[in-house]
């Protein structure tokens, strides 16, 4: 349905968002990596009532209620917190982490899996598992992904505060 009413719905962004979404959400589900990650960025489908509240207000006539205009404050504070702030932490984590994440990387570089550096570090740091390949590009590019969209709507809803705020003088 999300690819047949996509124009109606928010664009192709609309379609990319949610593929990415349930793919990177699927793949921690069933291997167990980058939960915290997965975790992080579900954090922001908090910003989803508001916006479902946004179009019902609009649907419904009230665009010049009271209702309509605090809502529009609070989508704008919520998706700063837990959109664009939250997303900019996940950022600094995987940074603060990414030794751990270099040596994921060489050793899935390496031909030799079982080499001297990924058996020390697996043997020592038994709570570390390896992250798949696949498993990193999702820790990598999705949240990247996702940020870009989410500024671009974040955009939108600054503009779209103003217009309301401007009506409102």
């Amino acid at each position: 349905m999300i690819i047949w009413f996509y124009s109606s719905l928010g664009g192709i962004e609309y379609v990319i968002h949610h593929f990415l979404s349930l793919t990177a959400v699927a793949y921690s589900m069933m291997t167990g990596e980058g939960q915290l990650y997965t975790f992080m960025v579900l954090i922001s489908e908090t910003t989803t009532p508001g916006i479902n509240l946004r179009w019902y207000l609009d649907t419904a006539g009230m665009k010049r209620s009271r209702a309509y205009l605090i809502n529009g404050v609070v989508i704008f504070v919520t998706w700063l917190v837990a959109r664009i702030l939250l997303f900019m932490y996940l950022f600094y984590h995987v940074y603060l982490h990414f030794d751990q994440v270099k040596v994921f990387l060489d050793c899935h570089l390496n031909v030799n899996l079982l080499s001297y550096n990924c058996f020390i570090f697996t043997f020592f740091t038994k709570q570390v598992k390896l992250v798949h390949s696949y498993g990193l590009l999702l820790i990598f590019v999705v949240p990247f992904i996702l940020s870009v969209m989410n500024l671009m709507w974040f955009g939108k809803i600054i503009k779209g505060l103003r217009k309301t705020l401007a009506k409102r003088q």
